[in-house]
């Protein structure tokens, strides 16, 4: 049977670890905000705001900590940028990587497209360094928007990553959570999974290569 896909990319916040969304509702519950506000403030402007600009790493943690806070105060709230920052490092999801592992052993190149950045702020703890190395050890091109300055959904990011991999788009499988990152990635002919759960990205992804991740 000749196989109809090379390469799996995997987003990381969210599918390799918990969603990052989990995270900033715990923190609006805590200080009294509105439930979703961050997305909200998040989706306003999406390509030129605070959160993009640090993402393509065209401004420092000092000035995004300002800027969305000003961000935020426009919406009639208060919550500095360094508060979401800290809370955004999402724990790994051990079946996801036990994947990993298995579409490695079975032959699968993996790649992985991530929107983060530089800021320390923004790092996981000491104690989930580990799990979050295990993890990336096992991609074979990793292209960080912080480092690229380029993030999703610009197509031009997915396109790094099929010259990076030397394969064309119809070649791979692309996990991601949220639906605006993978309409570009469905546009360039590849096969895309919305991830709303580890169980279910991982019942999807076998089913589009025919094995058993679940």
């Amino acid at each position: 049977m000749i196989r109809k896909f090379s390469a799996v990319i995997f987003d990381f916040g969210g599918v390799i670890t918990a969603s990052p969304f989990e995270a900033f509702a715990r923190l609006e519950a805590e200080r009294g905000l509105p439930p979703g506000l961050v997305r909200r403030i998040n989706t306003l402007n999406p390509d030129g705001n605070a959160w993009a600009r640090l993402e393509r790493s065209e401004i420092d943690t000092a000035t995004f900590d300002t800027l969305f806070a000003e961000e935020a105060a426009a919406l009639g709230h208060v919550l500095p940028g360094r508060d979401v920052l800290s809370v955004i490092a999402g724990k790994v999801r051990p079946e996801m990587v036990t994947a990993l592992g298995k579409l490695r052993g079975a032959g699968y190149r993996l790649g992985c497209i991530t929107n983060n950045m530089r800021s320390e702020e923004s790092k996981p703890g000491v104690g989930a360094m580990g799990p979050y190395a295990e993890a990336m050890g096992h991609f074979e091109h990793v292209i960080e928007s912080a480092t690229a300055g380029v993030r999703k959904p610009d197509p031009r990011i997915y396109a790094m990553m099929c010259q990076a991999l030397a394969l064309p788009p119809e070649a791979c499988v692309y996990l991601d959570d949220l639906g605006i990152n993978c309409k570009p990635a469905a546009a360039m002919g590849m096969h895309a999974i919305k991830v709303t759960s580890g169980a279910q990205a991982l019942v999807d992804l076998g089913a589009a290569l025919g094995m058993e991740l679940a």
